[in-house]
């Protein structure tokens, strides 16, 4: 009578041990993790729920945001042996704060419509202050709501609006990227872009000065269509396409026109649909060999909508191949694993020693993939 229970339980234990085991950060293995030869991947930080964008200041703390979880948080790697020794809650119950970013010794946080400031917070991780609100009247809708934000060249903080549907047309600020002048008493705002569905990662070229971002695609054309994007700004006051318009020459079924696509500007690289890509850096370390120098790091935060699932990895793009779109290639995979993800990246950070981070918001991680030759 025993034995048959036994036996059942023996081949669930089986069918266990036929995958590999994922459970906290701490007790992730990344051998499943594929690079390139001489490129290692080790865990920086864990236990940091839904960990999402990442900002550092000058003196090494990284602040992380975060979208479900509702935190903000300050990792303090005390030793200087590149493993977080402290993770730090300096806010909490806060609505979708995704977005940080850090300036003159202050952290800025995006929530859904508003955008808060830690004053001195380097020197208060453990004993945080209180948030200053520094703009309160972004739209309120949490449907593409969480925000990443990041300041530019010119010193102004940048903000996406999201559109707050899979597919609709709707006035400023809605489908923009705006810009934000926070330093001083009189915060002001424009739109620098339109046409931009959801872009949740950007970064700028360190000689032209031009805004690289990623965008993605609207959902329900199938499991191809449309591609997910990676755009380039030259200039204020373009346009990117959406609703009507996607990738370089698509159209939109119920948006699209005859035509109307002709004031758009097309993307640069057509991603896989579906991939979500976030976060974006260029590469400008000491540590990873010459051939990556200024070229641009996705974070593929990975399908929720395909039939086969795809993304859920680290890809990189030549910005300046004669032909950029073939120099799209995979970095690092293997946070899908027969189909299932145990990780999703979802955003980027350069250390100063050339290292580069990697947050996962699903297994509430970060990792630091650094180079050492080849083996």
């Amino acid at each position: 009578m025993v034995f048959p229970v036994w036996s059942g339980l023996l081949s669930l234990v089986m069918v266990f041990l036929s995958f590999p085991f994922f459970g906290s950060a701490s007790e992730l293995s990344l051998d499943s993790i594929s690079l390139p030869p001489g490129f290692s991947i080790h865990v920086y930080a864990d236990h940091v729920e839904n960990a999402r964008s990442m900002a550092r200041s000058p003196r090494g703390t990284l602040f992380v945001g975060t979208r479900k979880a509702g935190k903000v948080y300050a990792l303090v790697d005390r030793d200087k042996d590149m493993r977080v020794d402290e993770v730090h809650v300096i806010a909490d119950g806060l609505n979708m704060p995704n977005g940080v970013a850090f300036r003159e010794g202050a952290l800025y946080v995006a929530e859904v419509s508003r955008l808060l400031r830690f004053d001195g917070i380097d020197d208060r991780v453990a004993d945080p202050p209180d948030a200053v609100v520094v703009l309160d009247d972004y739209p309120r809708d949490r449907h593409h709501g969480w925000k990443f934000i990041r300041f530019g060249p010119d010193g102004l903080l940048y903000v996406p609006v999201g559109a707050p549907c899979n597919v609709c047309e709707r006035e400023d600020p809605y489908a923009s990227l705006t810009r934000v002048r926070v330093l001083g008493t009189d915060p002001a705002r424009e739109v620098f872009a339109r046409g931009i569905r959801n872009t949740v990662g950007f970064d700028w070229h360190s000689g032209t000065g031009e805004l690289w971002f990623t965008d993605n695609g609207r959902d329900w054309l199938g499991d191809d269509l449309p591609p997910d994007e990676l755009n380039r700004a030259t200039a204020p006051g373009m346009h990117f396409g959406f609703p009507g318009c996607f990738g370089r020459s698509g159209q939109d079924p119920e948006f699209g026109v005859p035509g109307g696509c002709e004031g758009a500007t097309p993307a640069e690289v057509e991603l896989p649909a579906h991939v979500a890509p976030l976060g974006v850096r260029f590469y400008h370390g000491d540590m990873f060999p010459s051939e990556y120098q200024g070229r641009i790091f996705i974070a593929e935060h990975g399908s929720w909508n395909r039939s086969e699932p795809q993304g859920y990895r680290v890809t990189t793009v030549n910005p300046s191949a004669v032909d950029i779109q073939t120099s799209y290639q995979v970095f690092a995979e293997g946070w899908l694993h027969r189909g299932k993800a145990w990780g999703r990246p979802a955003d980027l950070e350069i250390l100063p020693d050339g290292s580069l981070l990697v947050s996962d918001d699903k297994a509430g991680a970060i990792y630091r993939i650094t180079y050492t030759g080849s083996p």
